[in-house]
């Protein structure tokens, strides 16, 4: 098995590394400004990344990324332009080679900075949460659910999208003080109704997507 790609140094402006992506600015040949995405092999938990990683693990994010961009193309715009490296200026052959499977190349957006998380079963965090008070995040449930349980309507539970330290949960109202009432609208809708397409299409493959994140920006 190879080794773990854990760092990217290509010829183009790094704009900054996260804890398992590498970014770099494009402008492509009609002057559009797009950004690189680079899935690495790095491993974190917690905000913490480890010292070893995971070999292939950036390139089964990346194709796992672009089945469900391309599943839901039609009902929501995304930014992914290319996962092609020849379709990325400024490269020599061996960055296009370290590059395959695992690069996305997107448009430029503005993020909306929240994180909207969709809820479709009773587990994690939110499982101690209804231990202790009987809600998810504020949100009330019935009474006498046990962990795992399937809710009967998926919850919207955004948090805010901070730069540094940790996401914090807050309410629908809250996060309309920060992006606008129209666009937390829009997202609570979406998120809900892009978790739900994908938490049936999964059933059909015997996997249960418990909950999920999504992030979206405006063009």
């Amino acid at each position: 098995m190879s080794d773990a790609l854990l760092t990217t140094r290509l010829g183009l402006p790094n704009r900054r590394s996260g804890k398992v992506r590498d970014l770099y600015d494009v402008r492509l040949a009609d002057g559009t400004e797009a950004l690189l995405i680079v899935a690495t092999d790095r491993i974190s938990a917690f905000d913490v990344v480890m010292a070893n990683g995971l070999p292939g693990k950036g390139i089964v994010l990346t194709a796992i990324s672009k089945f469900w961009f391309d599943l839901f193309a039609d009902e929501v715009p995304n930014h992914l332009i290319s996962t092609d490296p020849a379709d990325v200026p400024g490269l020599d052959a061996s960055e296009r080679q370290l590059l395959a499977g695992r690069m996305m190349l997107c448009r430029r957006t503005d993020v909306l900075p929240i994180e909207c998380i969709a809820r479709g079963y009773l587990t994690g965090s939110g499982w101690k949460d209804y231990q202790q008070t009987g809600a998810v995040c504020g949100i009330p449930l019935p009474k006498g659910l046990v962990n795992g349980d399937r809710l009967a309507e998926p919850l919207f539970t955004p948090s805010t999208k901070a730069a540094s330290g940790h996401d914090e949960n807050i309410s629908f109202a809250a996060g309309a003080e920060i992006v606008g009432l129209a666009h937390m609208t829009w997202l609570r809708d979406t998120t809900l109704r892009l978790y739900a397409g994908a938490r049936d299409y999964a059933l059909t493959r015997g996997i249960i997507i418990a909950d999920t994140k999504f992030e979206f920006g405006l063009l």
